[in-house]
């Protein structure tokens, strides 16, 4: 059987330059639909069974990050449900992977994905709860659904909680993230679920970029705009998906937010906040130190060591989501990056950082949050 790489599947990504045989296949990254970044791939290669590949992206230094391909290893799955990590390398213009395939049929990711089928079925079985209505905010530049679960009883003493992830589509880990959120919040037998859900009401947009996902687009949507860099004049045209959430977070009011998304570089759990405003409190900086102070208890894989570090406020600033709320809500926002790669805190080998582990973090979430919304 000849060799055969493909991607015209749900999320896939890749340009094949040559594939003539399994020792000498070279790639290019393909670009996202409307923008120049190159980053997110993901493709099945067919008729190499036992055969040791070498698999070539020749274009790995014109990425959005190249940083992220230092110390990276790709993901692979036979099943797209059980994912493991190839042998990886990066060479300053060249990223190699080596690897011989078990199976006749084998996918390559940059990241394990996250399918629309099964962001479809979150919603659905979200929706089966007693606590749960999901509401469709509206349509996305290709026509997709936005939807947005409300989970809890809406009144005036509740807090109001927010998440939303996948501003940047390719970021998986942040879909993952919620789920694993989602699923310990509607456990009738977890305690920090049943107490979050008699305080306060949660918002979760668990996909805010469907187009972007389902074009295989690592950061920006369907009109190629990057939605982190939209908050303070979204349009219906440009970037619908963050004028509709923004339009219903006024409506209803913020009193936290999590905007969750993946880091291509560094290697670890952190947030980033809002201390660049210039009208940035003592009382918000207290806010931000105590949810980190309780996120390092409530799970290991958080870890406050590294991150980005002071960044000075500029334009730029108030068009992202995280600063942006808490300029018009005063409220706690932050930015949750998760790896791309793995947790060097606490590597794990054989699968590095997945969306397991991401679920795990989304539980973990929970204590955090309802110890913020009493602080307030």
């Amino acid at each position: 059987m000849s060799i055969k790489i493909s991607s015209q599947f749900d999320a896939g990504a890749i340009e094949v330059v040559n594939a003539k045989s399994a020792n000498a296949i070279d790639l290019n990254i393909r670009k996202d639909s409307h923008a120049d970044i190159i980053q997110w791939f993901y493709f099945r290669l067919q008729g190499a069974q036992g055969e040791p590949c070498t698999i070539r992206f020749l274009n790995a230094a014109q990425a959005a990050y190249p940083a992220g391909w230092e110390d990276y290893q790709a993901m692979a799955s036979y099943d797209r449900i059980n994912w493991f990590r190839v042998p990886t390398s990066y060479d300053g213009k060249v990223m190699t992977i080596e690897h011989t395939p078990a199976m006749d049929s084998v996918y390559y990711a940059y990241f394990e994905p996250y399918s629309w089928e099964r962001h479809l079925e979150l919603l659905d079985r979200a929706q089966m709860s007693e606590h749960v209505r999901m509401v469709d905010l509206g349509s996305t530049v290709d026509g997709r659904d936005l939807n947005m679960l409300i989970i809890g009883e809406p009144s005036p003493e509740k807090k109001k909680v927010w998440v939303i992830a996948r501003q940047h589509p390719g970021e998986t880990m942040a879909e993952w993230f919620v789920e694993g959120m989602l699923d310990a919040l509607l456990d009738p037998a977890h305690p920090f679920g049943r107490q979050l859900l008699k305080e306060s009401v949660f918002y979760v947009v668990p996909n805010m970029n469907p187009d972007g996902s389902v074009r295989g687009n690592l950061r920006t949507n369907a009109a190629g705009a990057n939605l982190n860099r939209e908050w303070l004049n979204p349009s219906m045209e440009r970037s619908p998906e963050v004028f509709l959430v923004k339009q219903k977070m006024h409506e209803v009011g913020v009193d936290l937010c999590l905007d969750v998304h993946g880091d291509e570089g560094l290697p670890y759990v952190f947030v980033a906040g809002s201390e660049s405003l210039p009208n940035f409190t003592a009382e918000q900086a207290a806010a931000q130190k105590r949810f980190s102070d309780d996120f390092l208890i409530a799970s290991p894989d958080f870890q406050d060591v590294h991150g980005y570090g002071q960044t000075p406020y500029t334009e730029e600033t108030l068009t992202m989501g995280s600063p942006h709320i808490t300029h018009a809500f005063g409220c706690l926002s932050l930015t949750l990056e998760l790896p791309f790669k793995d947790n060097a805190n606490d590597p794990d080998p054989q699968v590095g950082w997945d969306g397991a582990r991401s679920a795990r973090l989304g539980a973990a979430v929970l204590q955090p949050v309802l110890n913020a919304i009493r602080a307030k």
